[in-house]
């Protein structure tokens, strides 16, 4: 796959290049808020794996995240289109089963982006119930309550997304340079006022409080944390239609957000554990990095503060969220697998209304799940079927573009060569990248489906496996009722689509 040449142009679609490379930055580097998820969610790998699945658990992430990106980047820049994966499934898949495979990437591809915005709210929900509960003592955190939350947060970003989308690049390029700022005042904070551990707690401390007997599934459940960091770094690219110069400023996106966010988690991660305090009490916290802050500041303001800056940066991260699943739901639909109707852009904001607010709707469904759950079981169920439908995806494209490099055809086209865009991996690492690729998503798959705490009750079931199962049953079903007969396929149009090798 060494040189092939493919160019597609789209049917017009009526948005405007608004972004730039520095704000699709600002805005990738803020969607996957990395550092955040580990400073906010890392309760989660107290409860199982203890310190050291943090510690050596991010590493080992950030460099599979790394090949996975990387894998990607190479796609984008040859396609950057808002549907993403699938349509590079649809360029690389043997002739035979382009369809078929297309249609169940793009199912799951969907579902997993609209739970992803399900986790970003409920992360936001759950530290916002939790300052409260720090600052009024008499507050009962009930779960309805977070429900609730989630529902202002969702409508919040829908209507900015609707009516003020023109201010998102701005309000992406903002928190971006926050989450910098932002990283860079609780370290110095935390390491000049907090107090300390040895190594030996940090790299060698372990810890199955949930449950679990085995170390080793214990360590992998809590490498989860530093894990959903390191998700969505492929959402700039359901941005592509909408930036400018994108065969370039996308495929640099995806591996400079990686890059910059594994040097802040990995720093994050390491002074957070250094200066914990005492981690008994913070294993007692449902929000251990409240307590962390107020350990280190001994103000209850000063800790407030602090934890404020990641509600700011987190609720930007749900705007970008909800843009970037819109967008992938109006590339679904103008590819005729959801209703047309949701394809519609509007003449006035350039913005596709309609997408918009249907991925809002299910995911404030699936917020009901609180109510029945803890707030960390329903959030551990949003982040799994998220975890679940996007490794598929990565899976799936990874798995097309190694078929393509090792048997020579493309598509149905043998001996092609590919024109690349802005980046490409360099001459002789294609296969090895894309082989460890898939082996690390494997891997992580494997664990997504494990319950978090044992024994297993109503309240801490694992739910993502049976969910995710039931959205792959339904896509097949719809396949051979409706999609192997009348789905159309993708919408594209083909001038000049290969170039053969001679």
């Amino acid at each position: 796959m060494d040189g092939l040449e493919i160019q597609e142009e789209l049917k017009p679609s009526h948005v405007s290049r608004l972004f730039s490379f520095a704000q699709l930055l600002a805005f990738a580097l803020t969607f996957m808020e990395s550092w955040e998820v580990v400073a906010m969610n890392m309760g989660a790998t107290l409860w199982n794996g203890g310190p050291q699945s943090l510690a050596w658990g991010c590493i080992a992430v950030v460099i599979g995240s790394l090949s996975q990106a990387m894998s990607m980047a190479e796609l984008a820049s040859i396609q950057p289109i808002a549907g993403a994966q699938y349509h590079w499934t649809a360029l690389l898949a043997p002739k035979k089963q382009r369809k078929f495979v297309t249609w169940m990437q793009g199912w799951v591809r969907w579902f997993a982006w609209v739970t992803a915005l399900a986790g970003s709210t409920s992360s936001e929900a759950a530290i916002l119930q939790g300052l409260v509960s720090t600052s009024y003592p008499n507050y009962v955190p009930e779960r309805w309550r977070l429900t609730l939350i989630m529902y202002a947060l969702l409508i919040s970003v829908g209507l900015i997304n609707m009516y003020a989308f023109w201010l998102v690049p701005w309000l992406e390029l903002a928190s971006g340079v926050l989450h910098v700022i932002l990283w860079l005042i609780f370290v110095v904070v935390m390491v000049t006022l907090g107090p300390g551990h040895k190594p030996d707690f940090v790299f060698l401390e372990g810890g199955a409080l949930s449950g679990w007997g085995s170390s080793f599934v214990a360590f992998n459940l809590g490498m989860f944390v530093p894990a959903w960091g390191f998700i969505g770094f492929d959402g700039a690219v359901h941005m592509s239609e909408e930036v400018r110069k994108a065969k370039h400023a996308v495929p640099r996106t995806m591996i400079y957000t990686i890059i910059i966010n594994g040097i802040l988690a990995y720093g994050i991660t390491l002074v957070l554990l250094f200066t914990m305090g005492n981690p008994e009490s913070i294993q007692d916290s449902a929000y251990p990095i409240i307590p962390i802050c107020l350990n280190a500041t001994g103000s209850l303001k000063a800790a407030t503060a602090m934890v404020a800056g990641l509600v700011i940066v987190t609720y930007c991260v749900i705007a970008a969220s909800v843009a970037s699943v819109s967008r992938i739901t109006w590339a679904w639909a103008r590819d005729g697998a959801l209703p047309s109707a949701l394809s519609h852009v509007h003449s006035r904001h350039k913005v596709p209304v309609r997408a918009l607010w249907l991925p809002i709707a299910i995911v404030m469904l699936l917020a009901l799940l609180n109510i029945g759950s803890t707030s960390a079981t329903a959030f551990s169920a949003f982040t799994a079927l998220s975890s679940f439908g996007l490794y598929s995806s990565y899976i799936i494209a990874v798995g097309v573009t190694l078929h393509a490099r090792l048997t020579g055809v493309l598509g149905d086209e043998p001996n092609a060569k590919v024109r690349y865009g802005g980046w490409r991996l360099w001459n002789g690492w294609g296969t090895p990248v894309n082989i460890f690729a898939l082996a690390w998503t494997a891997y992580l798959t494997v664990f997504l489906a494990f319950p978090t705490t044992l024994p297993v009750d109503g309240t801490n079931m694992n739910y993502a496996l049976p969910i995710y199962a039931a959205v792959v049953l339904d896509a097949l079903i719809w396949w051979f009722v409706w999609g192997k007969s009348k789905w159309p396929g993708l919408n594209m149009i083909p001038i000049n689509r290969v170039e053969i090798q001679q």
